[in-house]
């Protein structure tokens, strides 16, 4: 039996029903945390959405994703985590 392909972008129950969950970054706590969500109703511009528990929304296009993961994969965004964090040993 070959098991069912799943897609990583799902539609998960949320604090925003109008979105497909794509990510949830912790969820294992009330911290507010992030999610990241797909928004097939917006715009281009607008379609990707970062929101907290709180109510806060970024929202951005996908190509801005593109970059963004680029960059993180690219390390360019380590030195901003190491300055966030305080530290030199973070890796």
């Amino acid at each position: 039996m070959v098991p069912e392909q799943r897609s990583p972008v799902q539609l998960i129950p949320t604090h925003h029903p109008e979105l497909c969950s794509i990510r949830i970054f912790c969820g294992d706590c009330n911290c507010g945390c992030p999610e990241l969500f797909l928004d097939p109703e917006a715009d281009p511009p607008r379609r990707i959405v970062l929101a907290d528990d709180f109510g806060q929304r970024v929202q951005m296009s996908v190509e801005q994703l593109k970059q963004l993961v680029g960059d993180a994969k690219s390390g360019l965004l380590d030195e901003l985590i190491r300055r966030a964090v305080g530290t030199r040993g973070y890796s």
